[in-house]
């Protein structure tokens, strides 16, 4: 790894001005999981890191009536011990507890999983579903952009020179809302997605008809995918499996992935329409209350 400056910035306005100063060179340091490991390997060379451990504001959590204000930098496993992230958004457990090991979790951050930019995040569908809003700062102010439009290419964002994600924001969940992540992977020693499918449910009074959803996919397109044809095509529609079908087809379509070491291109269309219809029946157990195993093998659920 080659020598860079680091910065310790304790406010924003430090992070922004050090970033803005090192322009392409500069490079903010969240949980740096992914980060390290990059320059360590030489895929990535900078001149300046910002770490932004130590920014109270990038380090907050809030949850309440209005829904969860969760600081970029904020550890996964403060979201996997937080009791009421747990009762209100069971379903971001099923990313942060798949973000590498208990080790890893203490730095990593669903933030810098967004920054990133992995094609095959296990963070970002489930962002995605849960119509996270991506709070930004940089040198020309704030600014806001919803997580499905935050990704431009591997490795990429909307972020620009001197800017920095702050904050996520949630929406409070609804009256019988849903959500689940699942994801599969060629062996254990290869942690990394094949394909992975975020959805989120809505459900009528009685449970048995969707009123909205949304779907989306990572690991079959240069970006994670939201995939809003097929919630589109599920809502008003009737809890059924035929309806999860018509579902996993239009996933099916949306997919646009590649052969590679991890998989070809028709098991990963074949997994995006498989790993739909599963997410959407934890997503409706979820919503109605049901006690379901989670991806980790976990009992979880909302009653």
């Amino acid at each position: 790894m080659q020598a860079f400056d680091f910065v310790s910035a304790r406010s924003v306005d430090e992070v922004v001005a050090a970033l803005a100063a090192g322009g392409e060179r500069a490079r903010p340091l969240s949980g740096g999981t992914d980060l390290l490991a990059q320059m360590k390997e030489g895929r990535r060379s900078y001149a300046t890191v910002v770490d932004l451990k130590r920014i109270p504001a990038l380090m907050e959590v809030r949850i309440g009536d209005n829904g969860l204000w969760l600081g970029a930098s904020v550890p996964c496993h403060t979201v996997n011990n937080n009791a009421d992230i747990q009762k209100m958004y069971p379903a971001l457990h099923d990313s942060t507890g798949l973000i590498g090991g208990t080790q890893v979790q203490g730095r990593a951050s669903l933030g810098g999983n967004l920054c990133n930019a992995s094609p095959a995040a296990d963070g970002i569908p489930n962002l995605i579903v849960h119509s996270a809003v991506a709070h930004i700062a940089g040198p020309n102010g704030e600014r806001q952009v919803a997580v499905e439009d935050f990704c431009t290419a591997p490795g990429r964002t909307v972020l620009q020179n001197g800017e920095v994600l702050v904050a996520l924001e949630f929406p409070a969940p609804v009256k019988n809302f849903g959500a689940a992540y699942l994801r599969f992977i060629p062996r254990n020693e290869m942690d990394i997605a094949v394909v992975g499918v975020g959805a989120s449910v809505v459900l009528s009074s009685d449970g048995q008809t969707i009123e909205s959803a949304r779907i989306s996919l990572g690991a079959v397109a240069p970006t994670p995918l939201y995939v809003k044809a097929a919630g589109d095509a599920l809502a008003g529609q009737p809890v059924s499996e035929e309806t999860f079908e018509k579902a996993a087809q239009i996933a099916w379509e949306a997919a646009k992935p590649i052969s590679d070491m991890r998989g070809t291109i028709a098991q990963r269309k074949h997994l995006a329409g498989v790993l739909t219809k599963r997410a959407l029946r934890i997503a409706i157990d979820r919503a109605r209350g049901t006690k379901t195993v989670d991806s980790l093998g976990r009992l979880n659920g909302n009653g």
